[in-house]
């Protein structure tokens, strides 16, 4: 049996497993298809992030620098797993870069996909240019200006459509994604703070910003920041006739009347999908997939964050939607719980 771990995916799942499994003295393989590590937040241009209102850049920055610079982590870039044979104790992973590595266990911190919201078209996304996603916004935060596509003007009115991709039977979503209450709120107010004149609204179903959320960020950005909340059920986004306002429509669910509301900008508040390439991870690790197409998890009170197949385990957003503090313990969970699970398979042969 020898030391190393596998790791797959350098987002924060990833990179929090391999530095955990990194300081107990164990050698680490990091692979990341994409050229860059830090998963969603760099890759997607995240803003600041919640709860703690740091800059992604700089507060993920900070993950990727500890793993970059131990000398018991070797991180592969651009690079996959295209077959793991063997078993726990005793893997051998083909990579996509000809290495082969042996490995006592495999660690999976994949992820999720953003959900696409060309999938909802009656919501104006892809036909009107001023119809863009959070993480759009996310991306004109960083930059310092809120600006419709367009034109490059910046809009006196916003509308934040929740539930994008999420909560959504007619379209085979049928999950919360758990994060993206809380995400709207607090580009709300960062919206507010980049451009005050500008009025921003919030369509929801129900507002879910769980926990300590609710008072930072739901509370906050209405007392403080005048963010106005409509229960409502939206039914198409279309252009105004002055072909420069986009008309939200739909029904307030209060009052129960039909709306017609000019905006300049709306926001799709856009779900997390199952990591599109599931299907091929869970073909190569072996591993289950539930209903919805996450990766699944075994036995998870005496085994916690164990997969279906023994040795490999997974966390973070490739089990379900989470938000990024939870992936980060999620990751250092299974770092320790890989370490253990060794220890006791060693003692079990000696």
């Amino acid at each position: 049996m020898n030391d190393t771990i596998l790791v797959v995916g350098a987002g924060p799942t990833g990179l929090s497993a391999a530095h955990g499994i990194a300081s107990v003295g164990r050698k680490v393989v990091l692979v990341e298809k994409e050229d860059r590590l830090g998963g969603a937040p760099i890759l997607s241009g995240y803003a600041k992030l919640v709860p703690s209102g740091e800059w992604a850049k700089d507060a993920i920055g900070r993950m990727i620098e500890r793993v970059e610079n131990n000398s018991l982590v070797t991180v592969f870039k651009n690079t996959k797993v295209l077959k793991l044979e063997g078993e726990h104790g005793d893997f051998s992973a083909t990579l996509s870069n000809g290495e082969t590595v042996k490995a006592s266990a495999v660690v999976l911190g994949t992820g999720f996909t953003h959900f696409d919201a060309i999938n909802k078209p009656e919501w104006g996304f892809g036909t009107y240019e001023d119809v863009v996603t959070t993480t759009q916004v996310e991306q004109m935060v960083g930059a310092g200006k809120i600006a419709c596509p367009s034109d490059g003007r910046t809009p006196e009115r916003v509308a934040i459509l929740l539930c994008v991709g999420s909560r959504d039977r007619q379209i085979g979503r049928e999950w919360c994604s758990k994060i993206c209450c809380t995400v709207s709120t607090n580009l709300a107010m960062e919206i507010k703070e980049l451009s005050p004149e500008t009025d921003v609204y919030i369509y929801y179903m129900d507002i879910r910003t769980f926990g300590l959320y609710e008072d930072k960020f739901y509370w906050k950005s209405q007392e403080e920041f005048g963010t106005k909340f409509v229960k409502a059920r939206i039914a198409e986004v279309t252009i105004a006739p002055d072909g420069k306002k986009l008309l939200v429509k739909g029904e307030d669910t209060l009052v129960k009347r039909p709306i017609v509301i000019p905006f300049d900008l709306v926001v799709h508040a856009i779900g997390m999908d199952p990591n599109a390439d599931n299907p091929e991870i869970a073909k190569v690790f072996g591993v289950g997939l539930e209903k919805h197409g996450f990766l699944d998890r075994g036995e998870q009170y005496t085994s916690t964050f164990s997969s279906t197949r023994p040795g490999i385990y997974v966390g973070g957003s490739a089990l379900a939607p989470e938000d990024i503090d939870s992936c980060v313990s999620h990751g250092l969970a299974m770092a320790m719980r890989a370490v253990g699970d060794l220890t006791a398979l060693a003692r079990k042969a000696a």
